[in-house]
This record gives C-alpha cells, sequence and structure tokens, in this order.
C-alpha cells in the first residue's frame, strides 16, 4: 500500500468512535453480510449506488477496496452504479489523488473514461460512470449500498440485491467553485473511508 494510504488508513481504524451507533448498527448490516459470505466461501461483491455515480458511490467503491485489503479480506470485489451515467467527476479524481491515490486514464479526451485508482503497487480498482445494473456489474448475489438519498428514495428495489442498505452521505457536489472545495471532498471520502473501515474490522 502506498505509505501516505497506508497512514491515513491506519489513522481511521482508530476513529470509530466518531461513528454515531445508530449509524454503526447499519453499517453492521454490511458486516453480517460480507462475513457470511466469507464463510460460505463465495465472492463478496459490493455495488456502491448514488445518481451520478459520480462522486459518493465511487468513494464508497474505493473506500471499500482498501479496507478490504487493509484487513485482509479476500474475494471481494467493490463496483459502483447510478440512476443514470455521467463521469466520474474532476474534483472527486483531485481529491483521491490528494490523499495519495494514484488516478489515471489512458483517455482524458472522452466524456467519460476509465479510471484506473491505485492504492499500491499492485493494489487497485477502476471507475467509469455507469447505471447499476450495467453489464460490468454483477446482476445478482450483492449488496447494494445507497450512498444518496435521492438514490435511495427512487429506487426502493435493486433488482439482483441480495441486501440493500442506505448509508447516505451529503453531497460534495455542494462546495464545487468554492474555497472550501477541496477540503469538502477529502472530508467526504475520509468520512465514507472511516464507515468502510469499521465495517470490514468487524470481520473475523
Amino acid at each position: 500500500m502506498f505509505s501516505k494510504v497506508q497512514i491515513i488508513f491506519q489513522e481511521l481504524a482508530f476513529k470509530f468512535e466518531a461513528i454515531p451507533e445508530s449509524r454503526k448498527e447499519i453499517l453492521k448490516k454490511i458486516s453480517t453480510y460480507i462475513q457470511g459470505k466469507k464463510e460460505q466461501g463465495l465472492p463478496i461483491n459490493l455495488v456502491f449506488i448514488c445518481t451520478h455515480n459520480s462522486r459518493r458511490s465511487h468513494f464508497g467503491q474505493v473506500a471499500a477496496a482498501v479496507a478490504a485489503y487493509y484487513y485482509g479480506i479476500e474475494n471481494v470485489r467493490v463496483f459502483s452504479g447510478g440512476t443514470e451515467a455521467t463521469a466520474f467527476h474532476s474534483n472527486a479524481i483531485q481529491a483521491l489523488n490528494h490523499l495519495g491515490f494514484e488516478v489515471t486514464t489512458a483517455d482524458q479526451n472522452i466524456k467519460n473514461p476509465l479510471w484506473l485508482v491505485r492504492f499500491g503497487e499492485n493494489a487497485t480498482t477502476t471507475c467509469f460512470s455507469k447505471v447499476y445494473n450495467h453489464p460490468s456489474n454483477p446482476p445478482k448475489d450483492f449488496a447494494a449500498i445507497m450512498t444518496c438519498s435521492d438514490a435511495d428514495q427512487n429506487c426502493p428495489v435493486i433488482f439482483g440485491a441480495e441486501l440493500r442498505v442506505g448509508t447516505t452521505y451529503q453531497d460534495p457536489k455542494s462546495s464545487d467553485g468554492t474555497p472550501l472545495e477541496s477540503q469538502t471532498y477529502s472530508a467526504r471520502f475520509l468520512q465514507i473511508a472511516t464507515e468502510m473501515m469499521y465495517v470490514f474490522s468487524l470481520i473475523k
């Protein structure tokens, strides 16, 4: 794991007291799902869903990938999607770069490129905006983690999901074009990452 990313996630592992108990009860549902799949030796598919699949859902995907790696939980496959496709937002990408990730693409000249997010020499996840039922995402046997209230309310049923959990987060989009832009995006990723670290810390 890259040193900056490792240091950040090591610090997050000692900040679980900042998560409200009511929130922990929601997150434990994800842990229980992961634990069950692990005990059965089955793939652990997590799909993070928001409206545009541009910010929070990608943050969830990346944070879960790192948390699984950090705690040594194997067979975890992370995905993201939206109710519509747009693009992985540049402010979200910049936040990840600032936090020590390497986010690169082979073609920035297209509207919705495929981004490689690296957090270690051989530790990566790929991000691009897509609808949640895109062919690159699992069609069944997955946990749907709703990261925004709009998607949570407008998608009462996620077909193929074995578990649907609402872990909504405030949209960092509200800070776009303001002096707080960079701070807000980093803070939102760290909030999501803290919760994903808590989820995976409970796996035995």
